[in-house]
């Protein structure tokens, strides 16, 4: 890895701030353009230089559209402001209690609908007859 002052003699008109990052490779130590671990001469390596600068440059613009797409701003926006959470889970919970209660009484009144079809049947009528007629009773 170079250092930033390396860097420049590659892309003199790109300020050394471009390099500055705080992401980590393999959990060392930072890219802030310190001195790296393994000292390269220019002379010898500028070629596997500026192909790792682009390497580089590469997996960070991968990165940042990586979480631009996964929105993690907005997720964070999200957590870090208790009241717009608290808003947002109060209206989710009031839409799945009203959901909730409509999809019960359509569904428990196409069920009404279906069995009182059944009542002039023979065995079946009888039952069904006497359920709907304790449900009657209990509207009362």
């Amino acid at each position: 890895m170079a250092s930033c002052k390396q860097l420049a003699i590659f892309y003199p008109e790109q300020t050394e701030e471009r390099y500055m990052s705080k992401v980590t490779m393999n959990g060392n130590t930072p890219i802030t353009g310190a001195p790296p671990a393994q000292q390269y001469d220019i002379n010898e390596h500028p070629f596997e230089l500026r192909h790792e600068v682009k390497r580089l440059n590469t997996r960070l613009d991968q990165i940042a559209d990586s979480l631009e797409r996964a929105q993690i701003k907005d997720i964070i926006e999200n957590y870090s402001n208790p009241k717009k959470r608290i808003i947002t889970n109060f209206t989710a919970g009031m839409a799945r209690g009203l959901g909730l209660t409509v999809g019960t009484f359509v569904v428990l009144g196409l069920l009404a609908f279906i069995l009182s079809q059944f009542v002039n049947m023979p065995i079946v009528g009888q039952y069904i007859a006497d359920l709907l007629g304790y449900i009657e009773d209990y509207k009362k």
